[in-house]
């Protein structure tokens, strides 16, 4: 090739007794735009295609990578870390981890101990378990889990599904026996759904709770807590079961004959202690053992002055006798047939789904904090392996605690040991402390539940979903009243259901654009997002923002015509150049499947008929595969497929121009 200088001339003037140079810069015409050939990806087999596909699925992470090219002791030792992350830590801990842990573990004790006695009682089940429930859990944990920070235990969303799903079919006061059988037997269910979602890589099937609906669903179960919470706060003995908003205020006012006006007192008192702690530590996050401390505080307090009036306080209602001792196993209780097994079954997979997805999310929240990651599947793992454990030993469903995590989090906590700590001191709650709750008022718990959802009701993130997305402030809308006026689980499933539907709805209506140039360059954007960006006399760009199903292809088609006929009827309204090309972007076409691959070749030959051209432009390796393999990219020809817009407006308005 030859190289072209550029030639300088040089032009003298005259005017007034001053002479005027002009520099004349002749410069070459730019080169010929350079047409490339797109390419089919490499030959691969079948099998090859299946393996890679099903690695991306459900292997994303390549958690393989790490026994590459290692000799087998070192490949036994990395599959105990991986199984066991204990394994991964231990061996490096020392006396300063152990002082930040012991802190924290015995800060979130504090908060664990009211805390489950109280969601027991959210879930209709004795105080009790809920003690069991913060010992046996978090030890698997502390195996199992690859969190740092996570605070194991009972949480007040599981507690209050478990609660409304098992009480609609079977009455706690009745058939107590039968209904913790039940219980026990939901959390089995709900471990061996997590165990297994983390075995079989299938942790995406959680994706189905979006961030919106879940706000929505949590917000509405909050109000109900709070509103059932009414029965211990007012002292009424005679209560609705139901879950459902009316019912409950109408329940709240029929008997206002039972309201006691010492367990009024007493109870919005330690509200009013409980809620300024919360802001306090919220408004100074230095301050985080003042809410933290604030429960156990209300617990003692409370207990000290029922006791000291025990002979005035005649009608506020307190705890009781609670059994000393280690838990006692209740795998003989577990039950896998009979008329209530469905029950079980259904309550264990809707609360080890909300759990799981609470604890993850948890997790990584506080795992992003201080710059490690977490595995999903192998939490997954550990939550359902905790709570298989936990139900053979008088547990009902633990998980991963935002308000217990926070605690953890901000306490100081380095490592899993926290949670043995936790669990430490809760052996010894359980062995020795026992008696000392007697008369700790029901009214208080009260308290502690409503200070504790009330943070689940998030206003601000619903207010930035109605700036941001207003498809997910409908969906948070439909859950938040599904759960207040319907009931908790159908609430659940109606945000499954938007979530889906909205799934559903961006895949079978997918975008389709007008592309226009951005002048001095040979970029294509959308004509309506770039105001410079000029459309292509004779020519409509189209992009495609989804892949080419038979979800969405009938409706492709037809977008595509209507794109067309209204370009013609511009083009004729203004007297401007004819329409005669149409060339797809299939950047964002990611995959296509043979009803795609049908409509492409009916839209071909839909404009054909109409002397029109079809192009495409940047198909991309799976896509430009099964064109060719289907034989669809031999009727576009050698000038149907281009690597870039701007290759093919190129290439073909100077086939135009060619033309005699």
């Amino acid at each position: 090739m030859g190289v072209n200088s550029n030639r300088v001339e040089h032009f003298d003037s005259h005017n007034n007794g001053q002479t005027t140079t002009t520099i004349k810069i002749s410069m070459p015409p730019p080169p010929p735009l350079e047409i490339h050939r797109v390419e089919l990806p490499p030959e691969r087999t079948t099998l090859q295609k299946l393996r890679q596909r099903l690695s991306e699925i459900f292997f994303p992470d390549d958690p393989l990578h790490r026994f590459k090219n290692q000799p087998c002791f070192k490949k036994l030792l990395l599959a105990l870390q991986y199984f066991f992350p204990i394994f991964h830590w231990a061996p490096n801990y020392n006396i300063s981890l152990l002082r930040s842990d012991a802190i924290s573990g015995l800060t979130i004790a504090s908060l664990a101990i009211p805390q489950g006695i109280s969601y027991a009682k959210l879930a209709n089940l004795p105080p009790i378990v809920g003690l069991y429930s913060s010992f046996v859990p978090p030890l698997i944990y502390s195996l199992l889990g690859s969190s740092r920070h996570l605070g194991v235990g009972p949480v007040s969303i599981a507690s209050l599904v478990m609660g409304s799903m098992l009480s609609e079919q079977v009455s706690y006061t009745q058939h107590p026996i039968l209904y913790l059988k039940l219980a026990f037997t939901a959390t089995f269910f709900a471990g061996l759904f997590q165990a297994s979602l983390g075995i079989l890589r299938l942790g995406f099937v959680i994706d189905f709770l979006s961030k919106a609906t879940l706000l929505g669903f949590m917000a509405g179960a909050a109000i109900i807590v709070s509103l059932q919470q009414l029965k211990g706060l007012l002292g009424i003995v005679h209560f609705t079961n139901k879950m459902q908003i009316i019912p409950v205020l109408l329940s709240v006012f029929r008997q206002r004959h039972e309201w006691s006006w010492q367990t009024i007192v007493l109870g919005f008192g330690f509200l009013a202690f409980l809620l300024t702690t919360r802001h306090i530590s919220m408004r100074k996050p230095k301050l985080f053992w003042v809410s933290a401390a604030a429960p156990l505080t209300s617990v003692i307090l409370s207990t000290i002055l029922v006791f000291l009036l025990r002979d005035k306080a005649h009608q506020i209602a307190m705890i009781g006798n609670l059994p000393k001792g280690l838990n006692p196993p209740s795998s003989n209780m577990l039950f896998f047939n009979g008329a209530y097994l469905t029950l079980a079954i259904k309550t264990g997979i809707v609360t080890g789904i909300l759990s799981l997805t609470e604890g993850i999310a948890v997790g990584r929240t506080f795992a992003a904090l201080k710059n490690y990651q977490i595995d999903g599947n192998k939490e997954m793992m550990a939550i359902g392996l905790m709570n298989i454990a936990g139900s053979c030993s008088s547990c009902y469903v633990t998980t991963g605690s935002f308000s217990r995590s926070a605690v953890n989090y901000n306490a100081g906590a380095q490592t899993a040991v926290s949670n043995i700590i936790m669990a430490a001191a809760v052996l010894v709650t359980l062995l020795f402390l026992m008696p000392l709750f007697y008369y700790t008022p029901n009214v208080v718990l009260a308290a502690i539940i409503i200070t504790a959802v009330i943070g689940l009701i998030d206003y601000q993130g619903a207010l930035k979903l109605w700036k941001v997305d207003k498809l997910d402030f409908f969906a948070c809308v439909c859950s938040f009243f599904g759960v207040l006026f319907i009931s908790v689980p159908l609430g659940l499933g109606i945000a499954v259901a938007i979530s889906v539907f909205k799934i559903l709805l961006h895949v079978s209506r997918p975008n389709t654009l007008v592309l226009g140039n951005i002048p001095g360059t040979q970029i294509f954007h959308n004509v309506n997002q770039y105001k410079e960006a000029l459309r292509v006399p004779s020519f409509l760009i189209l992009a495609v923002e989804s892949p080419m199903y038979f979800a969405n292809s009938t409706y492709l088609q037809e977008r595509v015509l209507r794109w067309v006929r209204e370009e013609e009827e511009c083009t004729k309204a203004n007297n401007t150049s004819s329409l005669k090309c149409i060339i797809l972007d299939m950047t964002a076409v990611t995959a296509i499947d043979t009803s795609g691959l049908d409509t492409l070749c009916e839209l071909r030959k839909m404009l054909e008929k109409r002397s029109l051209q079809l192009v495409l432009a940047n198909p991309v390796g799976s896509v430009m595969e099964k064109l060719h393999t289907s034989t669809v990219l031999d009727s576009f020809g050698l000038k149907g497929v281009y690597l870039t817009v701007g290759e093919a407006v190129a290439d073909i308005s100077s086939s135009w121009k060619a033309e005699p």
